[in-house]
């Protein structure tokens, strides 16, 4: 095992983490749904960065096997941000407009 993979790996996931943590903590504060769908998403890219090597190397699948699912991980952490930003919000009620 290289020490310096392993070294950026734990990098960019507490990188990934500390974003996971920040978005849930303005999830928390704000009430905004979105952000909570960020946190989400960054949680399972986090994840995935890092799941390709310990199930190569620790659960002794193939590589084709533990990179799809790595690429099925991050895909899906993708695709919860991407409905973050496109994703229906919530319609405000004017009550003013009652024509």
């Amino acid at each position: 095992m290289h020490i310096e993979l392993v070294i950026a790996k734990l990098i960019t996931v507490g990188l990934g983490l500390l974003i996971t943590y920040q978005a849930y903590n303005g999830y928390s504060v704000h009430g905004s749904e979105p952000m909570l769908y960020v946190a989400v998403g960054f949680l399972f890219i986090s994840v995935g960065s890092v799941i390709e090597g310990v199930l190569f190397d620790v659960f002794d699948l193939s590589i084709f096997l533990a990179g799809t699912i790595q690429t099925g991980i991050v895909a899906v952490g993708m695709l919860v941000i991407l409905y973050s930003l496109y994703g229906q919000l919530p319609q405000s009620t004017d009550e003013s407009d009652d024509s």
